[in-house]
């Protein structure tokens, strides 16, 4: 079975360019906790301990209250198709965070008006991506 991957490595992904705030700003709480949420939770917490795949699979893993027995099999077959890239995340797209990822592709996020945001998109060693536009106009 074919696995595919949305690790980046020795990238920066840039906020959308549509995004309407000025700084990272933390997802709101819900009843229920968004994609948003649970992704800033796990990345915010963790700085450089998991990968893009790591965190996505987790917030799908949560969301579909899967067990620790199901997990192995379940990546397999969430990997086996193509998923949408932290370029889509909300963080990046509607929160005002960047994301890095280092040399292993081990991501932390930057919010837009920090020193650290700006060394990134200054720094020629890593590769810059923007995240997907907030709207689809």
């Amino acid at each position: 079975m074919k696995t595919h991957t949305t690790n980046y490595f020795n990238t920066f992904i840039e906020v959308a360019e549509d995004t309407k705030i000025n700084q990272g700003t933390k997802p709101p709480s819900k009843d229920k906790k968004t994609v948003a949420e649970m992704q800033y939770e796990l990345i915010a917490k963790n700085p450089y301990k998991y990968t893009s795949d790591d965190v996505l699979f987790q917030v799908f893993a949560d969301r579909n209250d899967l067990t620790q027995n199901e997990y192995e099999k379940s990546r397999e077959q969430f990997f086996s198709k193509g998923q949408a890239c932290l370029r889509a995340s909300p963080l990046s797209k509607t929160y005002g965070f960047g994301i890095h990822n280092d040399q292993n592709g081990k991501i932390a996020i930057f919010g837009m008006e920090t020193e650290q945001y700006q060394n990134f998109l200054n720094d020629n060693k890593t590769k810059k991506v923007k995240a997907m536009k907030a709207s689809k106009s």
